[in-house]
Order: structure tokens, then sequence, then C-alpha cells
């Protein structure tokens, strides 16, 4: 099982931009699709987007559209989120993890979770 460990989250004003990173902890042998989510205080945890193991395909949800890209350099075993644009409504812990299967937005098609990381917009 993959174990993943998030970065990069931290304080910014509405508006302003974060990339958070997602990498994967020792040697990894074998390739997994990534998943971002997000879960606010009270709130269910929540899919943000999706890249397959290759990079070659990308899945955001409706919310995200438009203002945050997710991306992949396998060799560095890390995948990114790179947010723009962000609004209070983006604050959050957000975390990646892995799964079998591309375009998944349940988190329990995921495993191998990092511990998460803070983002907070301010207005």
């Amino acid at each position: 099982q993959v174990q993943l460990v998030e970065s990069g989250g931290g304080l910014v004003q509405a508006g302003g931009s974060l990339r958070l990173s997602c990498a994967a902890s020792g040697r990894t042998f074998s390739n997994n699709h990534i998943g971002w989510f997000r879960q606010a205080p009270g709130k269910e945890r929540e899919f943000v987007a999706s890249v397959s193991y290759r990079g070659a395909y990308t899945y955001y949800a409706d919310s995200v559209k438009g203002r945050f890209t997710i991306s992949r350099d396998n060799a560095k075993n890390t995948v990114y989120l790179q947010m723009n644009v962000l609004k209070p409504d983006d604050t959050a812990v957000y975390y990646c993890a892995a799964s079998d299967f591309a375009q998944q937005r349940r988190p329990e098609m995921y495993h191998g979770w990092g511990q998460g990381t803070q983002v907070t917009v301010s207005s």
C-alpha cells in the first residue's frame, strides 16, 4: 500500500494562489491514480480532483473547475494541486490518496491517505 504525505498548505487572501504537493513516502513499486479531497469543519470529506497514473486524464469537482489544476511528476513520485483564485469556501484540510481506478470521486475507492494539510482563505 502506498503511503502519501501532503504539504504546501497555508494562509492566503481571497483571490490568491497555493500549490499543494502529494508525495509518496519511500520507494513506490506500483502506479496509482491519485485524488485530492478536502474536509471543512462539520462537513463530509469531498472530492476535489484526480489524475490518472500516467497523468493523461484529469477530473475535477464542479466547484473548483477552472480554478484548480491537478498534475503529476512520476519521476518525483509527486502529485500537485495548483489552486488559483482561492475563495473562503475553499478553506479546509486537504488530503490526497491513491486508487486502483481512474476518475473516482468516492473516498471509499481510495487508500494510503496522507495526514492532510490545512488551507485557510481569508476574505
